[in-house]
């Protein structure tokens, strides 16, 4: 249940979208909202100018000053009415003072908002939300810029409120379900709220011979298996008990793809359903674990993750297992890790 919630500010009406989602968790779980202002090292001094430690200090001591009057301004919003709210402002790097906080708070989720970029094969956001995203220990919930805000359920009631979870077989894939129904239910309240899971096989090209073709489809079969009794595990409580027990309703589909991020994202905008349980709908967020590394230690999990949140408009909640064991990392049956 997430009832400490970081959301950190940087005096942008793009970062304050954040207040609503991190309002309603609050109010859904009894919790409370830490605002977080981070002032940056000062660098808005001529090049050839050498200024003094008295200076400087006098820089971020008024820096400070009107971040914590910021802070006090935005905690005495509507949207945080009733809320018990914290307030911090630390001097320092964005990403790195955000993370230290988070740790140091025991904080149960970060809601921070984030430009968004379109185009698949575009690999690198450069932002402060990316390095949270890849560092933070609680989860991460990801709310792009010019995308839809999940602070209240569907107005007509027509369609519960949804997260899709990728899943691929193994248990790191499986770390989201729990945080992902959590999160979904909170937001939702006192509306339905639903899982819908989705796994990507890959998808033979037009040249792919006969044989291989056969091998796609053994896998595909057996990717349906799969997920159709993950999903009969879940709601018998036998998974992620937490998804019964909130009375969440699940479905789930498998896609063929070669492009696994682009399905992803195209089973949650489109409601795209190729192979599944019957037609879904579209989703109101994605909820993917991640490993959180780079370099030559990346899984392709994470590239898959780094992928859908650089591309997807809708929010992404990205989930850092805690404990995950070496024989259970890769997907099993042959089917794409997403």
């Amino acid at each position: 249940m997430f009832q400490h919630i970081l959301v950190p500010l940087d005096g942008s009406a793009r970062a304050e979208r954040a207040l609503a989602v991190a309002a309603r968790l609050a109010r859904a779980n009894h919790g409370t909202v830490t605002l977080l202002r981070v002032v940056p090292v000062p660098i808005d001094y001529a090049a050839y100018m050498v200024p003094s430690a008295t200076y400087i200090q006098e820089m971020i001591d008024t820096d400070l000053t009107q971040a914590t009057s910021y802070l006090d301004q935005v905690a005495q919003s509507p949207i945080l009415k009733d809320i018990p709210v914290e307030k911090q402002a630390l001097f320092g790097s964005a990403a790195d003072a955000i993370l230290s906080m988070a740790q140091s708070s025991g904080g149960d989720l970060i809601v921070v908002c984030s430009h968004g970029y379109t185009g698949l094969t575009r690999w690198a956001l450069g932002s402060v939300a990316e390095k949270i995203a890849h560092h933070a220990q609680m989860p991460v919930l990801i709310l792009r810029e010019g995308g839809p805000i999940p602070a209240s359920p569907h107005l007509d009631g027509s369609q519960p409120f949804c997260a899709l979870v990728p899943l691929d077989g193994s248990t790191l894939a499986k770390a989201a379900i729990e945080p992902a129904a959590e999160l979904i239910a909170a937001l939702a309240a006192p509306a339905k709220a639903k899982l819908h899971f989705v796994r990507v096989v890959a998808s033979p090209s037009a040249h792919t011979k006969g044989v291989e073709r056969e091998e796609r489809e053994q896998r595909l079969q057996r990717a349906k298996t799969f997920l159709k009794t993950t999903v009969q595990h879940i709601r018998e409580g036998l998974v992620a008990p937490v998804v019964k027990q909130l009375g969440l309703t699940t479905s789930w589909s498998v896609a063929a793809d070669t492009d696994v991020a682009g399905a992803i994202i195209r089973a949650a905008e489109n409601g795209e359903n190729i192979e599944g349980a019957g037609v879904f709908g579209t989703c109101d967020l994605i909820a993917i674990a991640t490993h959180g590394r780079g370099g030559l230690q990346r899984w392709t999990l994470g590239s898959i993750t780094e992928r859908v949140l650089h591309a997807t408009k809708l929010p992404v909640l990205i989930v850092r297992p805690t404990k995950v064991a070496p024989d259970r990392i890769h997907s099993t049956h042959g089917a794409t890790v997403v």
